[in-house]
């Protein structure tokens, strides 16, 4: 009887470390619960920079839109336009250097 018990006792824990293990490791166990809340995590913060950023954009165009300063400022460091009244001076060397 005591040999049938400790059988008994085998089957039931192989069948629970079974279970275990495959609520673990399976397609929808707890391994890839852990990897879908590490790539939400990812996502969320990913949108939040986005969101920014867009926020960013937003910003931009409206001041593009209404502030002629701006735009002003814009095309001189952007495109390097001049006014037709302004003199450019190029300078040859590394205006770095310092002598």
């Amino acid at each position: 009887m005591a040999r049938r018990h400790k059988i008994s006792l085998f089957i039931i824990a192989a069948a629970m470390v079974f279970l275990l293990l495959l609520v673990a490791f399976s397609d929808n166990g707890l391994v890839e619960l852990h990897r879908l809340r590490v790539t939400h995590a990812g996502l969320l913060h990913e949108n939040e920079r986005l969101t920014q950023e867009n926020l960013k954009t937003d910003h931009i165009i409206s001041r593009l839109q209404s502030d002629p300063a701006y735009m002003e400022y814009i095309a001189r460091q952007e495109l390097g336009m001049v006014r037709s009244d302004e003199l450019i001076f190029n300078f040859k060397g590394n205006p770095d250097h310092k002598k």
